[in-house]
């Protein structure tokens, strides 16, 4: 038999057995792969990148204005509680400490006129030379000249504090990670001067989405690895949640104080941050189950009473590789077509193959 001739009977036979009874077409079925929704445990996987910084960080700056004169510590440096980093001119504050020890002075004298005084009135009372009111007098001029010296006392104290603050000194131990001086600078009170990392605890610093805050941790511990060698690990757990949003990039300052810190992860260092979150039920998919219905997720659905397909809109939790996180639209037991619905459309009868329907 020549080969057109072979070639034509297959194709007659394949057309005859298309035919129902009554000579009508028989209906396409497509060949699809299927599998039942079943809920499972899901584990939200967050790792962001963020970078080291001190557990307490404070700002130094003069409390008194003043040009400044010198500055003794730059960025990088380790200082220690108490040392001088910097100075402004002291010129102000040393007339202003002459001035209240002239008037201490003053005082004193004052005090020592208004006693003998006093003393004097006291003994003329005793004889009856002058009178109750007389000695009243003095008696009022010497308590306030006492007054006075009090004040003058206090205003000393008050420009020798000033003068002492005309040099800047550490609060503790740590590293300078700004300075915002020069000499010749004219700097206000309460300006910041220095930026100061204490020694002690370090944070891992990370920005992240709102939405992953909703994430309850399976446990309170984050891993947090150098991102120059992961080798290197560190645990910590969250000390800090920014209670704002930053408007620029809608993430949220997360602060983690680490257990131990190595001595790798130095300030600024850039590391990553592993967690997890606690199992929560869902519906795990195969990416190629997923297709779409008026713009908006959906899985084709058969219905098993006469195998036909229907788009079910669903609701998408998260994506990941190779797979798609349903939390809602299906149902437990729904037959979900997970391969071959690239040629469906809806009412359209399918076969599951290996069986399955």
């Amino acid at each position: 038999m020549h080969i057109k001739t072979f070639s034509l009977l297959l194709l007659c036979l394949s057309f005859v057995s298309c035919q129902r009874e009554g000579g009508e077409p028989a209906e396409l079925t497509i060949p699809v792969r299927a599998e039942p929704v079943a809920l499972q445990d899901f584990r939200y996987s967050i790792k962001l990148t963020g970078e080291i910084a001190a557990h307490i960080e404070s700002n130094l700056s003069f409390r008194v204005s003043g040009k400044v004169t010198e500055w003794t510590a730059d960025v990088g440096a380790h200082v220690t509680a108490g040392q001088v980093i910097a100075r402004v001119d002291p010129q102000q504050q040393k007339a202003d400490v002459e001035a209240a020890q002239a008037a201490l002075v003053a005082a004193q004298a004052d005090v020592e006129q208004a006693t003998s005084e006093f003393e004097r009135r006291k003994t003329l009372l005793a004889s009856g030379s002058i009178s109750k009111e007389s000695y009243d007098q003095a008696a009022t001029a010497l308590d306030t000249s006492k007054g006075s010296l009090d004040n003058a006392k206090a205003q000393l104290g008050t420009t020798q504090d000033a003068l002492g603050y005309t040099e800047l000194k550490t609060d503790a131990d740590g590293i300078i990670t700004a300075r915002n001086v020069e000499v010749g600078q004219v700097m206000q009170a309460a300006q910041t001067a220095f930026t100061l990392a204490q020694d002690g605890p370090r944070d891992a610093v990370f920005y992240i989405y709102e939405t992953l805050l909703q994430s309850k941790p399976d446990t309170p511990r984050v891993e947090i690895a150098l991102v120059s060698d992961p080798s290197v690990t560190a645990f910590g757990k969250v000390s800090e949640i920014s209670p704002t949003i930053d408007t620029s990039t809608g993430t949220v300052r997360v602060k983690i104080t680490l257990e131990e810190t190595p001595p790798r992860m130095t300030l600024g260092a850039p590391v990553t941050g592993f967690a997890q979150s606690a199992p929560t039920k869902m519906i795990i998919l195969p990416w190629t189950a997923l297709f779409a219905i008026d713009g908006k997720p959906a899985v084709w659905v058969i219905d098993q009473k006469d195998e036909t397909v229907s788009l079910k809109p669903v609701k998408v939790a998260t994506y990941e590789t190779g797979r798609v996180i349903i939390s809602g639209g299906l149902d437990v037991g729904e037959m979900v077509v997970t391969d071959g619905g690239k040629m469906l459309r809806p009412g359209q009868k399918v076969t599951v193959e290996g069986g399955q329907s």
